[in-house]
């Protein structure tokens, strides 16, 4: 329909299509579709950024009624350009899109940037459209940025690109941004170049048509000139590509982002308790922590980061060192960095020695050092200086509030001559009050020192080089391979489909569980008094009996479970209750007979599940269980696969962690197990991912060993043919 494939592209392989990003990032020559010579516009706009900003190669304006644009001799098709095209920006009418995408197809562009919007984010025609502008680019091996984007931008020297319609060019430097709105995208541009805060390439992806942001984390991975990634992300088209991806690039670059979209809107259509508690802001920050992703909360959080990650050497722990002129400043960064998650480490006796025999005896020479408003410029490189060799600390932030007859130029080169010194050790700038600090602020930034107006700025941004840290610190590790019945499992879930049944019933749950080797308390099913009474005989009293139906989610919410059963009797009457409530409660539903189970005491209850996420995908949850666990919401989730690492990761972020270690009497719980059951749980889900939703709730975890006391699965619907 589009033509012959004029690129080999389509047919390269992963890394091959990453690297013909080149195309969009480093090209040698661009064409503006839809160039104009009317200002105010896009068209014009691009054009003139492209020269005003010393683009290395060249520009070809395209426009058929114009002989020239911006002075710059324009053609009436890119079929008419003399030489070959990297790179067309397309700025014209949606509904000309398609026919200039394959015109430039045609004339074997490399890659496309659409400017117009109109297409997916409109929704129906437009939805249709952009998927065959994908069709018709992918036919040609061209890649295509957007549509609905505001385009790309490269600092590079030699490459000295600027194809966006932003009013801003941000100085050269080692951070590559990705956003996803191009509105976000004008204001970053803007408030790198206001802050000076060094862009290498910038890509605005707009509706994400193919170019995304799992691409673009591939072709910084190993980009020499890229030191940092920053992304604004409203979602994850490829949730658990982009985790895959993640954890791999993070351990060479850091990648900081900001993720909107915090809602619990999709908690609400949820029928487990894994489901309802994925999604929430917490899982949100686990998961992009597992992958080694740091969130900031805001666009400046964002770039607040980014100047802390430019330069500074990676903390070796979370000791942090204050040095200041005044009292209340110190106290609020300390305030800020306790909050972040850093110590305000005590200095030994031998640095506060030092500080006192240095400075007046008002100051105070314990951290944070407030060496008081008569401070001098040296002051803060001796102060500096000696903290900085104490070995209990890790870092530093100086804070500096102007008093009268101190220049905050010559604080600043006093800052930077110790940090300068001390090169494992990373130092932050905080110079308070907006008026004649400017200056002082620009040179540590320009120094490669950051430096902020405020003190949780710096207290977040240090943690979040912490936190970094501590990502680079931990093992590599695989996800293990336990020994299972996999073809169990598959016939379980074959047979619930054949029946038309979304979730399994839980005798068939509990099998599941078994086939992976994940403890399950003793059970039989039950269809007779006769049965019952072997099943007595066998599995010994006290007894749990509930009711096997798929129609009944929550058994306990209409009296269709009955524990603590003691006698043949006891198990005689508890089965009529059982027939009784659910007759009373599920007028209709036919009960498919019951599972009878030991009914065990003591232990900690603990629940272990799969559930998808609104924005990651499938994940896994482990937390205190029971009947409160959606009240306590003590839970921690992962990202598939989880390994060993992740298991106890997962158990130690828990606020009642401790419970395990046994409190006043009570024994210890095994952790071991509940390692392994999360471990065997992560390889279920990624062997089966027709699983939708799995909850054992409650997992008992005893002193030594553990069991699952109830189980439910849900399926994935089945696509109609």
């Amino acid at each position: 329909m589009f033509g012959p494939r004029r690129h080999r592209l389509s047919t390269l392989n992963h890394d091959s299509m990453s690297a013909s990003l080149n195309s969009v990032l480093n090209p040698s020559t661009v064409a503006v579709i839809g160039a104009s010579r009317r200002e105010g516009t896009i068209g014009h706009t691009i054009v003139a950024n492209l020269l005003r900003h010393g683009f290395q190669g060249t520009v070809y304006p395209v426009n058929p009624h114009a002989k020239a644009v911006h002075s710059v001799r324009a053609y009436p098709t890119i079929g008419e350009v003399p030489e070959s095209v990297d790179l067309a920006v397309l700025v014209v009418p949606k509904e000309h899109v398609l026919g200039v995408a394959q015109q430039c197809g045609e004339a074997n562009v490399g890659a496309l940037v659409v400017i117009s919007a109109g297409f997916k984010e409109v929704g129906g025609a437009g939805h249709r459209l952009e998927q065959e502008l994908v069709t018709c680019a992918a036919g040609f091996g061209m890649r295509l940025v957007g549509p609905n984007c505001m385009g790309v931008l490269n600092t590079r020297s030699d490459v000295s690109m600027n194809a966006t319609f932003a009013p801003s060019m941000p100085p050269a430097g080692g951070t590559s941004f990705m956003s996803q709105s191009g509105a976000i995208g004008v204001t970053i541009l803007d408030y790198a170049a206001e802050l000076g805060i060094g862009i290498h390439n910038f890509v605005s992806v707009g509706n994400k048509a193919d170019v995304s942001g799992n691409d673009l984390l591939e072709f910084w991975e190993d980009d020499p000139e890229t030191r940092s990634i920053l992304m604004y992300l409203e979602g994850f088209g490829h949730p658990e590509r982009f985790t895959t991806i993640a954890r791999r690039v993070s351990r060479k670059k850091p990648i900081i982002v900001v993720k909107s979209g915090r809602t619990r809107a999709g908690a609400a259509a949820a029928s487990s308790h894994t489901g309802a508690l994925a999604g929430t802001e917490v899982a949100t920050e686990e998961l992009l922590a597992q992958c080694g992703v740091l969130r900031a909360d805001s666009i400046e959080d964002l770039f607040d980061f980014a100047m802390a990650f430019e330069g500074l050497p990676i903390p070796q722990g979370n000791r942090v060192a204050i040095i200041t002129n005044a009292g209340g400043p110190g106290i609020m960064i300390a305030d800020a960095c306790e909050a972040a998650g850093l110590e305000v480490a005590p200095l030994s006796a031998e640095t506060q020695k030092r500080l006192a025999a240095a400075f007046p005896a008002e100051a105070s020479v314990r951290n944070p050092v407030d060496m008081i408003a008569s401070a001098t410029p040296e002051s803060y490189q001796v102060a500096l200086d000696t903290v900085l060799e104490d070995p209990a600390i890790d870092g530093a932030i100086a804070a500096f509030v102007p008093p009268l007859g101190i220049r905050q130029q010559d604080v600043a080169q006093s800052i930077l001559a110790a940090a300068e010194r001390h090169t494992t050790k990373p130092v932050l700038a905080v110079l308070m009050g907006r008026e004649g600090l400017r200056q002082g602020r620009a040179d540590l930034r320009e120094a490669g020192i950051p430096t902020y107006m405020f003190p949780e700025s710096a207290g977040k941004a240090l943690a979040a080089m912490v936190r970094y840290g501590q990502w680079l610190a931990r093992p590599v590790e695989a996800p293990h391979e336990f020994d299972v019945d996999r073809d169990h499992v598959t016939s379980v879930l074959d047979k619930a489909e054949r029946e038309g049944r979304d979730r399994l019933l839980e005798p068939e749950a509990l099998s599941v569980l078994n086939a992976y080797r994940i403890p399950v308390v003793e059970y039989r099913v039950v269809r007779s008094p006769s049965e019952a009474t072997e099943a007595a005989e066998a599995l010994g009293f006290p007894l749990v009996a509930k009711v096997i139906s798929s129609k009944i989610v929550h058994k306990s919410d209409i009296g269709a479970v009955r524990i603590n059963i003691r006698s043949h009797e006891e198990l005689e009457e508890a089965i009529e209750t059982l027939h009784s409530n659910v007759h009373q409660h599920a007028p209709g539903v036919e009960m498919e007979g019951v599972v009878l189970a030991q009914y065990l005491t003591g232990g900690r209850e603990t629940i272990v599940g799969i559930g998808t996420d609104p924005t990651f995908g499938q994940v896994l949850m482990f937390g205190l269980g029971g009947i409160h666990v959606e009240t306590l919401a003590d839970v921690a989730f992962r990202i598939l696969p989880v390994t060993r690492q992740d298991a106890a990761d997962m158990i130690t972020s828990l606020r009642g962690h401790a419970l395990f270690e046994g409190l006043r009497g009570e024994s210890a719980s095994d952790v071991a197990t509940a390692e392994e059951t999360i471990q065997k749980l992560s390889q279920l889900a990624k062997d089966h991912p027709r699983i939708a939703e799995l909850d054992v709730n409650p997992f008992l975890l005893f002193e030594k060993g553990g069991a699952a006391v109830d189980a439910r699965i849900a399926l994935r619907a089945t696509p109609s043919t």
